[in-house]
């Protein structure tokens, strides 16, 4: 799998061909989250960076369903929070969330963060994930978590503090509000979330059963380079978009 490399690295496209391919990524992951009962409500967001105007990004409608998003209703916002494209309204949160963690980390092209079941249920222990399983090593040393729960994060301070907890890593448990992924690509990001979520299910689910025991640190190293890495992300997120776009291709309407 290390050998493989995403066409988005490998095949140097022109940007406005970067910029459709985003695009339709984008439409399909928001087909995804909704598939897996990813949404709740109007609350959830997932992002992808414009190739073009780099602080800027494309964001999902405020208000509109997860499952019924198309390319074509996508808006382009930028740093300022200014609708560039778009006549729907923007989500407060999903502009003071994504806006800085764009901003703080140039090599991030997606972020995902929606209220999912499990997801937030795990947020309500105030702790990070542990190498519980072998899926759970792709965390492993490598997300962040931010326990200082504020209330609805509209406003910039939050998400300049949700940023700070992702850092450097892939992704973080917001505590009392769900998780949040990056990537180097839409599937990367998405893929992160899904396995975070199931991972998030896992623990839950052991704790519950009885004792539980870790992966030693080496192993779970040595598992995470394996499966933890970008192009990893990026592979593993590749059925879930062959079968969103096999069964919702109108997602694709421009």
């Amino acid at each position: 799998m290390s050998d493989l490399l995403p066409p988005n690295l490998a095949v140097q496209r022109e940007p406005a061909e970067e910029r459709a391919h985003r695009k339709q990524r984008l439409a399909a992951a928001f087909r995804i989250f909704g598939r897996l009962g990813f949404d709740e409500g109007v609350a959830g967001h997932i992002t992808a960076r414009d190739p073009i105007e780099h602080d800027h990004f494309w964001v999902n409608p405020f208000g509109m369903s997860f499952k019924q998003i198309r390319v074509k209703d996508l808006m382009l916002v930028n740093h300022a929070g200014d609708i560039i494209e778009g006549t729907w309204p923007l989500n407060a949160a999903a502009f003071a969330i994504h806006s800085q963690v764009h901003a703080a980390r140039p090599d991030v092209v997606a972020a995902a963060h929606s209220h999912s079941v499990y997801g937030k249920a795990f947020s309500a222990l105030h702790r990070k994930l542990r190498p519980l399983t072998q899926d759970a090593c792709i965390f492993y040393d490598d997300h962040g978590i931010h326990t200082a729960y504020g209330g609805v994060a509209d406003d910039i301070a939050e998400g300049k503090a949700i940023a700070a907890a992702v850092g450097d890593t892939k992704a973080a448990v917001l505590a009392n509000h769900g998780l949040i992924t990056v990537g180097h690509s839409v599937e990367e990001a998405v893929f992160w979330f899904v396995t975070m979520e199931r991972t998030c299910q896992a623990e839950l689910l052991a704790m519950a059963a009885g004792d539980v025991t870790e992966i030693p640190p080496d192993v779970a190293r040595d598992v995470y380079g394996l499966v933890g890495t970008h192009v990893a992300g990026w592979f593993s997120g590749q059925p879930l978009f062959d079968w969103i776009l096999a069964e919702q291709p109108d997602c694709l309407e421009e």
